[in-house]
């Protein structure tokens, strides 16, 4: 089965702000080769969730597994989030569309952070 990744970011005007993202999308795809990684953003950037999506489908995809890269689980996760899913499953019935829990849920991320900052 054909699969691909999305890193879902909030977004920003500053477009800085969106580096550390691209360089995670560079590692996996390093890691991950013949995995399609996409960035995409929940605003003020593009692409949105849905175009990201689109674009990846068109290129052939059967699974799609989507990263939200949030550090914590806050009105976009919890409410937000699971409609654009809803409707991505809707408009992509034969799809399988994984949400995974904000990255900032996971215990290894919280125990790097917790050493980075005690250095």
């Amino acid at each position: 089965m054909r699969k691909a990744i999305i890193l879902l970011g909030h977004g920003s005007r500053d477009p800085l702000w969106r580096r550390p993202l691209e360089a995670v999308a560079e590692r996996l795809r390093a890691s991950h080769a013949g995995v399609p990684v996409c960035c995409a953003f929940l605003e003020l950037e593009q692409p949105d969730l849905a175009t990201g999506a689109e674009q990846l489908i068109a290129g052939g995809i059967e699974q799609l597994t989507i990263v939200p890269m949030f550090l914590g689980t806050g009105k976009h996760a919890r409410e937000d989030l699971p409609v654009m899913v809803d409707a991505l499953r809707s408009r992509y019935p034969t799809m399988r569309i994984d949400l995974r829990p904000p990255v900032g849920e996971d215990a290894r991320l919280l125990d790097l952070l917790a050493s980075i900052a005690g250095e």
